[in-house]
């Protein structure tokens, strides 16, 4: 796809961040936008950021709330009488021991980041197979490809992510679908204040890693760039895409350095 004016193009986690920075990037470039979030006052906001406030329309969802994900899929479909992007932003990530981490937060972590976003994928799918067309996107992360301490809920959750969208990405090829997985580096968003602990409750406080990350503009522009390629994979970040090279190269040596690198 080689352009994105006219396009309609629904983007989840929508309300801050990565989602927020894509949703003001798609709308320079003439797309129709659908947003989604928890939070519609966030939505809202960013709405107000988009180049063409009539084109953007605002669709909150919860993940987690499976059994409404469908409807609202038709009620996205429905806004502006189509869909050609569906944007899977929307996730939550997790710092806290394996050990000392509740089951309970391990479910959470596993039904936002991954049962909540194939549910939308999957309701999708008729849609663009209907149409013989379409462009599925999931945002992953570094941790989507090697495992992090303190991490271990959400990295599986990552992980769970490449295993049904690589599998997807074969199935439905040829109806002209593309499926592209983009796995960032830190980015400086809220994303480890609202990080759940062992506990369940928010970390409330920002990584060093996260401080000093990408701007979410600035991935935005990169994240935009691999999908019009139609690319399979992007990972895009500093330094720490190399550990994706150095893992898969050096696992011993990719052992030894997790074993001791500083993650919050």
């Amino acid at each position: 796809m080689n352009s994105y004016n006219n396009k309609i193009v629904w983007i989840t986690g929508a309300s801050s961040g990565i989602g927020r920075a894509l949703a003001i990037e798609f709308s320079k470039q003439g797309a129709f936008l659908i947003l989604s979030a928890r939070n519609n006052e966030a939505l809202i906001e960013t709405r107000s950021l988009c180049v063409d406030h009539k084109n953007v329309k605002l669709l909150p969802l919860d993940l987690q709330e499976i059994d409404k994900l469908e409807g609202i899929t038709k009620e996205a479909i429905s806004l502006f009488g189509g869909l050609d992007v569906l944007i899977n932003n929307g996730g939550i990530s997790q710092r806290g021991l394996a050990t000392e981490t509740s089951i309970e937060v391990d479910r959470k972590i596993f039904e936002i980041n991954y049962f909540g976003t194939i549910v939308l994928t999957k309701a999708v799918i008729p849609y663009f197979v209907e149409n013989k067309k379409g462009q599925i996107a999931v945002t992953s992360s570094v941790v989507g490809k090697f495992g992090s301490p303190v991490r271990t809920a959400y990295a599986a959750s990552k992980h769970a992510l490449h295993g049904f969208y690589d599998s997807l990405r074969a199935e439905v090829h040829s109806y002209n679908i593309g499926v592209t997985i983009i796995c960032p580096g830190p980015i400086n968003t809220a994303i480890s204040e609202n990080a759940l602990t062992a506990s369940g409750e928010k970390q409330n406080k920002k990584d060093d890693a996260i401080a000093s990350g990408m701007n979410p503009d600035v991935l935005a522009k990169k994240y935009i760039k691999a999908l019009k390629k139609n690319k399979r994979e992007a990972w895009i970040g500093k330094k720490e895409v190399f550990a994706i090279y150095v893992k898969r190269f050096f696992p011993g040596l990719f052992a030894r350095i997790i074993r001791n690198v500083k993650v919050t």
